[in-house]
C-alpha cells in the first residue's frame, strides 16, 4: 500500500499545484523533460548504521520520483551521504564497509528488481576520494546502453570536495555536474549546503523531485498550524536544538520538552544538579527559561521523572521515580533517563494534548532502548486525539515510533492524519527560518531557476 502511494505521488496534480503556488519559483520535476537525458539525482538514503538498515522508510520515500524519471524515458544516476565518514577534528575520510551504499544498493535491486552498478574509485589513504575519475564513463555507457538499470555513486561524504568549502567544494559539484544532463534534488533531509545539495545547482538545470515537495508542503502545516499548535521537542545538548526552541516559544500554543534538554531545563529553572548535563548546556537553558517568562503558561513540564544510578542501562533497584514539585531546589540527581508515564495521566497534560488542533513531534523523551515508557505515553495520547494534525520529524522520532508501537507506525504512514517528515533536523531547520526557503538546498533550487540554468 506505502509502494503504491508513493509511486502515485506524481499524478496528484492538485497537491503538487499548491506546492507551486506557494513558491511558483520553485522549480519542479514535473516541468523537465527527461526523455534520454541521464539525471543526476540526489536523495537522502542515510538509514545505514555499521552495515545494516534498519529502517527502509527514507529509501521507499523516493520511489515516486525514481518512478517518474524512468517512465519519462531518463536514465538515473543516485547519490546520498551515509553516516559521518570524516573525523571533524582530524579531516580523516575513513572509507569503510559501514559507510558504504552497498547496503541500499542491495535492496533497492531486491525490491525493485534492477541492476545497479557502483563505481569504483581510487582511495587516498586518510584523505578519501580526491574526484570523480574517469572510469565512471564506463558505467555511464552501460546505463545508456541498457546493460545497467542504474548507477549509484559511492557515499558522497567519502569525497573530500562534498564538505568542503571554496573552490574545493566548486570543482567536485562541477564534476558531479560533468556526469549527467539535469540534476534532481529529492533529499529534504540533507539540508546542509554541500556540493552534492547546493553546488551542482550552479552547474545543471536543477528541479525538485516528488518528496522534497511533498516535504515543502507538510511544512506549510506547521507553518499554517492550525490553534492550539502543540510542539514536542527532544534532544541530548540544548545548544543543537536552541534557536528552533525559541522559534516554537513563540509560536506554538504549548511547548513540551524532553530528553537533556528537558534536563538542562529542570537545572535551570530549579536549580537541580543531574549527570550529564553540561555547564554550557544549562547556561543556554537558564537564557531560555528567563526568555519564556514573555510566555507564561506555554511550556508544560512533565512533573515525574525517572532517576537512574547506572547511565543507559535499566537495573531493577538501581532506578527511581521522582515527582519533581515535591523535591527542593538545589537536589542532586544521578542520570534522569525518562520522564515517567504516569506524567500524561495528569488532567492538565491530558487536556494539552485531547485539545490540540496540530501536534509537531521531533522527540524521544527517553533514553532508549532500555527507558521506552515516556515515549511510548507520548506516542499512545497523541494517537488519542482524532482531531489533530501529527506531523512527526524524522531520524530517531520515526524510528522509535516504527520500534515501540509498530502497528501504530504502519497505520500513521498512510493516514492523513499524520505525516512523517524524513528529515527532522531539516524541519528543525525551516522553523527555525519559519519557512523552506531557510533551507540551503530548497533556496538554491531557487536561485538555479533565477540564473537560467534550466
Amino acid at each position: 500500500m506505502i509502494f503504491v502511494s508513493l509511486f502515485c505521488l506524481y499524478l496528484c496534480h492538485q497537491t503538487l499545484k499548491q506546492i507551486y503556488n506557494m513558491d511558483n519559483r520553485l522549480p519542479l520535476i514535473q516541468e523537465a523533460d527527461l526523455k534520454g537525458k541521464i539525471v543526476l539525482v540526489r536523495v537522502d538514503h542515510n538509514v545505514v548504521k555499521s552495515g545494516v538498515i534498519h529502517d527502509p522508510y527514507r529509501i521507499d520515500a523516493t520511489f515516486g520520483t525514481l518512478f517518474y524519471i524512468l517512465s519519462k524515458g531518463g536514465k538515473i544516476i543516485l547519490m546520498t551521504h551515509v553516516g559521518r565518514p570524516k573525523d571533524k577534528k582530524t579531516g580523516k575520510i575513513t572509507i569503510d564497509a559501514k559507510t558504504s551504499v552497498q547496503p541500499i544498493v542491495d535492496y533497492l535491486e531486491n525490491k525493485l528488481h534492477i541492476k545497479i552498478e557502483v563505481p569504483d574509485f581510487y582511495s587516498h589513504e586518510d584523505n578519501g576520494y580526491l574526484s570523480i575519475e574517469t572510469n565512471v564513463n564506463h558505467s555511464i555507457r552501460r546505463l545508456r546502453n541498457h546493460d545497467v538499470d542504474m548507477i549509484y555513486l559511492p557515499n558522497t561524504r567519502w569525497f573530500t570536495g562534498e564538505e568542503a568549502k571554496g573552490e574545493e567544494q566548486e570543482r567536485f559539484a562541477n564534476q558531479l555536474a560533468g556526469l549527467a544532463d539535469i540534476y534532481v534534488n529529492d533529499a529534504f533531509g540533507s539540508w546542509q549546503a554541500h556540493a552534492s545539495t547546493v553546488g551542482v545547482t550552479k552547474y545543471l538545470p536543477s528541479y525538485a523531485g516528488f518528496l522534497m515537495q511533498r516535504e515543502i508542503e507538510n511544512l506549510n502545516r506547521i507553518f499554517e498550524a492550525e490553534s492550539p499548535f502543540v510542539a514536542v521537542v527532544a534532544g541530548s545538548k540544548f545548544d543543537t536544538k536552541i534557536e528552533s526552541l525559541y522559534a516554537l516559544l513563540k509560536k506554538a500554543d504549548k511547548l513540551v520538552l524532553g530528553g537533556v534538554i528537558y534536563n538542562a531545563y529542570l537545572c535551570a529553572k530549579y536549580g537541580f544538579k543531574i549527570k550529564g548535563v553540561e555547564v554550557d548546556d544549562v547556561k543556554l537553558a537558564k537564557e531560555f527559561v528567563d526568555y519564556a517568562k514573555q510566555y507564561p503558561g506555554k511550556i508544560v513540564e512533565m512533573p515525574i521523572i525517572c532517576e537512574s544510578d547506572v547511565f543507559g542501562e535499566r537495573i531493577e533497584g538501581k532506578y527511581r521515580i521522582h515527582d519533581i514539585r515535591k523535591v527542593a531546589p538545589g537536589t542532586e540527581f544521578n542520570w534522569v533517563m525518562d520522564v515517567d508515564p504516569r506524567c500524561y495521566d495528569e488532567p492538565e497534560i491530558i487536556d494539552v494534548f485531547h485539545s490540540a488542533k496540530t501536534i509537531f513531534v521531533n522527540a524521544v523523551m527517553g533514553f532508549v532502548p532500555h527507558f521506552n515508557e515516556g515515549t511510548i505515553a507520548l506516542d499512545t495520547i497523541i494517537d488519542q486525539n482524532p482531531q489533530a494534525v501529527k506531523l512527526y520529524g524524522g531520524g530517531d522520532t520515526m524510528q522509535e515510533l516504527k520500534r515501540l508501537l509498530p502497528g501504530l507506525y504502519i497505520m500513521a504512514l498512510d493516514s492523513k492524519d499524520y505525516y512523517i517528515f524524513t528529515g527532522g533536523g531539516a524541519v528543525l531547520k525551516a522553523i527555525e527560518q519559519n519557512s523552506h526557503l531557510g533551507i540551503a538546498p530548497i533556496k538554491a533550487l531557487i536561485e538555479s531557476r533565477q540564473k537560467g540554468n534550466e
